[in-house]
């Protein structure tokens, strides 16, 4: 099953280091039954491609904000990794979840391992101002602020790029 997992760029370069990303059990992001039914009326031609680029924008929601825990001095940028885990991993939790990131959120009950990455997805440098104002506008946003809340989600107006897994070790290198 195709999971996505958040992170920060330190974190990720700590964890690359280390040769394991998260131990069990740890929360990932991935196409539910929830998720499923939230799209119920999406093109069935274009459905299995669009939930995965859902779940992978719920968890770079949580890239965010993690950024605005203890790697807030990291550079501005969402980070999200594409991994493939076995079906019989990940358990799914409630269903009535509707809202996002909440849709999307599973949990592996194996540790995630760098063998298991299939693509890195980064923010470029054009995202970092908006993510920046992302970061500042959370605490209003959580508390309901309307306009706070368009802040936030001015993020998911920046595609985050794509990286082989085999280019980790460069993007880590070249930094941001």
């Amino acid at each position: 099953m195709r999971v996505y997992w958040p992170t920060t760029l330190p974190a990720l370069a700590r964890a690359a280091q280390e040769g394991r990303l998260a131990p069990a059990p740890a929360a990932v992001h991935a196409v539910t039954p929830a998720l499923r039914d939230f799209y119920a009326d999406a093109d069935p031609r274009d459905l299995e491609e669009e939930l995965e680029y859902v779940a992978m924008t719920d968890a770079a929601e949580q890239s965010l904000r993690l950024l605005a825990g203890p790697d807030g001095g990291a550079a501005p940028r969402r980070v999200v990794l594409a991994l493939d885990v076995p079906d019989g991993a990940v358990e799914v939790g409630e269903r009535g979840a509707w809202t996002a990131p909440e849709r999307s959120r599973v949990q592996v009950g194996a540790a995630l391992v760098l063998e298991d990455v299939v693509s890195v997805h980064v923010d470029d440098a054009d995202a970092e101002a908006d993510v920046r104002a992302a970061l500042a506008a959370l605490p209003a946003a959580d508390a309901g602020d309307e306009d706070a809340v368009f802040t936030v989600e001015a993020c998911e107006g920046h595609e985050l790029l794509w990286y082989d897994a085999s280019e980790l070790p460069l993007l880590l290198a070249v930094g941001p």
